[in-house]
């Protein structure tokens, strides 16, 4: 039984390398490449159709383009949201919580802040 005292295990440390490369590799990926790949085809559905020269097309890829940014729009806010609110929800009573995604928003509140505000 001596060797059960010696050996301390961390079960969350064998997953601290797979949670870094979602959070500084996939997670900005997702969040900045998918909104850049979505406005890129937008333009260059839309620059198909202006070289066409028709006029429906136009009409119907500047639509799509438009559509395309809302939705490149949409996953930035979504991804950072789901940041902040993880952030929040990780934070304990005593810490600032800080966001260091890809967007550079930082959040600096504390609990007692939280604690203080009335409605």
């Amino acid at each position: 039984m001596l060797f059960l005292d010696e050996v301390v295990v961390d079960p969350c440390k064998s997953l601290e390398p797979l949670i870094n490369l979602i959070k500084h590799g996939i997670i900005p990926i997702i969040q900045i490449g998918v909104p850049i790949l979505l406005i890129l085809y937008g333009m260059f559905d839309l620059a198909k159709a202006v070289i066409a020269s028709k006029e429906d097309e136009i009409k119907n890829a500047t639509k799509l383009l438009t559509k395309r940014a809302i939705y490149a729009v949409a996953v930035f806010l979504v991804v950072t949201l789901v940041t902040a609110v993880f952030g929040l929800l990780s934070s304990t009573a005593n810490e600032n919580i800080t966001n260091d995604s890809a967007t550079g928003f930082i959040i600096l509140l504390t609990i007692n802040d939280l604690n203080s505000f009335s409605l």
